[in-house]
């Protein structure tokens, strides 16, 4: 792998290059279960989300400053109880994809989980995915269920594989 920086994320610096990965995702493989590109347009909104939930968005420059990988979690799901528990996404620049650049990304999304105690982190990943289900294996995370048919993308029926990993934190978990 050649150098690389880790930063976070930010509309302004991040949000085009970002917003290229999504489109190439949505238009070219099933990464993403949405059918359209996003508009940049999308991009304060997404960007706005993150940051009022403290999520971190985790990304990896080349030496040039350009936006090779990048990664983020947010709400697992929205009732109060779920608190402890984030579902993350990585995605890869496709001419940079199979140098380890999602490992990195993973594995500072997992440090940022822990530094926010949070307990619980899951990974959806279309079934059809065996690089992004090896990833998630090798770094501890193990399937906990798949969901068949649940999507619909290219004229087939996609099957949606759930991954989790269990951290050590929060110390002292409260209820409410």
């Amino acid at each position: 792998m050649k150098t690389t920086t880790t930063v976070d994320c930010t509309l302004e610096r991040h949000g085009a290059a970002i917003l290229d990965i999504f489109n190439e995702a949505i238009a070219h493989s099933t990464a993403l279960y949405d059918y359209r590109p996003r508009a940049i347009e999308s991009m304060p909104g997404w960007f706005q989300g993150k940051l009022a939930g403290a999520f971190p968005v985790i990304g990896l420059e080349n030496d040039g400053g350009k936006l090779l990988a990048f990664g983020s979690y947010g709400t697992f799901r929205a009732w109060p109880a779920y608190k402890y528990s984030v579902e993350h996404s990585v995605y890869v620049h496709k001419d940079h994809r199979g140098q380890g650049l999602g490992r990195v990304v993973l594995g500072e999304l997992i440090a940022a989980a822990k530094r926010q105690e949070k307990h619980c982190m899951i990974g959806g990943i279309d079934a059809a995915n065996t690089a992004s289900i090896r990833l998630h294996e090798q770094l501890g995370f193990r399937h906990t269920g798949t969901i068949p048919q649940v999507g619909f993308k290219f004229g087939r029926w996609l099957d949606l594989a759930f991954y989790q990993l269990l951290l050590e934190t929060p110390a002292r978990p409260v209820d409410g």
